[in-house]
């Protein structure tokens, strides 16, 4: 059954946020319930065993089965990857997900047929005329223009809800700069008026009839409408922006302002564009579109042609004679290899520079703008967490290893999938986990309180040895500083023990990266587990968590006293 779409911009799924998140929870459901109907009971039934995986984070327990249908119904199925009725099932492109060492060039071929109108999508009298493959139109104009900065794709790029408006979304693109360049407003007032402007001819209608509420929440005024419609579409372009990266074939500048081509994947996208049909597919005949939808060797793409594959592999290992008689599938394999060798070496010229000190500025930069409302960088929650890793590896005297997810050039692509820590630090004789987050407020317990002591009792079952958490987000809320300093006090073998987390508001975190630059000598790992150990007793001390919670900010001040 198709949904009815009242949209009259271009949306893309938000859930999951993470393309690469759907992996593991598509796997546990196609194991767990292949061949049996999706409705409300099992539904209920997923969301019980999921609760239990390591990869879970949030609760799931106020309506279990809309928060099934909300993880499964949206990317899952509208990508092609499991068909839910008449029942539910895998796809062939779902099958080769789940199993495949490497993920872009799946993600690619499922985006490039996203489409509405669909037999799954099916706008209303409401919405706009839409005729679009929308991750296709947007990487076409990502390779127009050179460069795509995120306010551009949120207030024109969504705008192409048919391809044939392409030129003319383009045309507002151009004006926008070249006005930008004239004006005697700053940036963010100039961009916000903009803004208005495109809506109020994107709602003329709505408008004129002042028919402000949305299906999401009720709005009584033009401007709140507005402002709700402005957040709608920030989401929807940090979503776009995530899956897009998920293909390997976008990059995405130091500060996350912009989007452009990598130049090593430039003839992958001019293949794309000249020889991807921009026109939508069985509209009106759900069985071969699904057919279509899940054929995980379409579209085709340049490295399925033998010649270019070749060559590709010439440019990256020049000095190995390839042996042309392989198998397409064997120089898929071999191009993997080479470029999996290439990144690791990016990485370990990334981590030298690190650990000199040389990205300090840039790395405070970045933490600058995580904070901010509305910050101009486009996955906010990826940014932070590689520049948290970054800051870790500065303090240098372990370890480091980020378990998100790197594109071929070294550059964060996803964050970490939910089964394992964001950041696992290995010292001489102790381990450290750190978790960030940009959740606030009550979400905030919800999504990372048991999740964090979780991945911290994993990791010490595994290794045996002393481990320690650290909790890092703009703001800690309180319920996550009364769980954490519980832990202190309670003995949960399913954690491994007691657990010694620390929660640190970003200011403080900055603070002790601060200290360590300015420091004389270059701080050890001795250091680091003084401070954790230093947690420990005052928890024992500690009249409450609230006074513990003051005492181990106050120290983290002065960790290097």
């Amino acid at each position: 059954m198709a949904k009815s779409i009242d949209s009259k911009v271009v949306f893309m799924t938000t859930s999951p946020r993470t393309p690469e998140k759907m992996i593991p929870e598509i796997n546990l459901l196609a194991k767990n319930f292949s061949g049996k109907k999706w409705n409300v009971q099992t539904q209920v039934q997923f969301m019980q065993l999921l609760r239990n995986e390591n990869f879970f984070h949030g609760s799931g327990e106020n309506s279990p089965d809309f928060s099934a249908r909300d993880r499964i119904n949206r990317a899952p199925k509208s990508l092609g990857f499991i068909t839910l009725a008449p029942a539910i099932n895998l796809t062939p492109a779902g099958k080769q997900l789940v199993s495949a060492k490497r993920t872009e060039e799946i993600f690619l071929r499922q985006l490039l047929k996203f489409q509405i109108p669909s037999p799954y999508h099916e706008p209303s009298e409401k919405a706009a005329k839409f005729f679009v493959k929308p991750y296709l139109e947007i990487l076409r104009l990502i390779h127009k223009l050179g460069t795509l900065k995120f306010d551009e794709l949120v207030i024109f790029g969504l705008q192409i809800t048919d391809y044939r408006k392409f030129d003319e979304i383009v045309k507002k693109i151009e004006d926008f700069r070249k006005q930008r360049t004239t004006t005697t407003k700053k940036y963010k007032e100039f961009k916000q008026s903009y803004f208005y402007n495109e809506l109020q001819e994107i709602y003329k209608e709505e408008i004129e009839a002042e028919e402000f509420s949305t299906r999401e929440s009720t709005t009584k005024t033009a401007k709140e409408f507005f402002n709700k419609k402005m957040s709608n579409m920030r989401d929807y372009a940090d979503a776009c922006v995530r899956y897009l990266r998920s293909t390997g074939l976008v990059s995405i500048s130091q500060l996350g302002k912009s989007l452009s081509i990598m130049p090593e994947k430039k003839a992958d996208v001019e293949f794309i564009l000249k020889n991807v049909s921009r026109e939508p597919v069985f509209i009106d005949d759900e069985e071969k579109y699904i057919e279509y939808l899940g054929n995980p060797e379409l579209p085709k793409l340049l490295t399925d042609d033998k010649t270019a594959l070749i060559e590709k592999l010439k440019t990256e290992l020049p000095y190995e004679k390839i042996n042309e008689n392989l198998s397409i599938l064997e120089l898929k394999e071999k191009l993997d290899d080479a470029l999996l060798a290439k990144k690791n070496e990016i990485i370990r010229n990334q981590v030298s520079e690190i650990k000199d000190y040389k990205q300090y500025d840039d790395i405070q930069q970045i933490f600058d703008l995580i904070p901010k409302r509305n910050s101009e960088l486009s996955d906010v929650p990826l940014m932070f967490e590689w520049n948290t890793w970054r800051a870790m590896t500065m303090l240098d005297g372990g370890n480091i290893k980020a378990n998100l997810k790197f594109d071929d050039f070294g550059n964060p692509m996803s964050t970490a999938q939910g089964n394992m820590a964001d950041i696992v630090c290995n010292y001489d004789d102790f381990d450290l986990i750190v978790e960030v987050t940009t959740a606030t407020g009550q979400k905030q317990y919800e999504m990372e309180g048991e999740p964090v002591s979780r991945h911290l009792g994993k990791l010490k079952k595994e290794s045996g040895r002393e481990t320690y958490g650290l909790f890092i987000a703009p703001t800690i809320n309180e319920a996550c500083v009364a769980q954490f300093y519980m832990l202190y006090h309670t003995n949960i073998s399913y954690y491994g023990g007691k657990s010694a987390i620390v929660p640190l508001p970003l200011n403080i975190f900055r603070k002790m990266i601060e200290d360590s630059f300015k420091a004389d000598y270059t701080p050890d790992s001795n250091q680091v587990k003084a401070f954790f150990e230093h947690s420990k007793e005052i928890a024992k001390s500690s009249s409450n968590e609230q006074d513990w919670y003051r005492k181990i900010t106050e120290k983290a001040l002065d960790w290097l006293g």
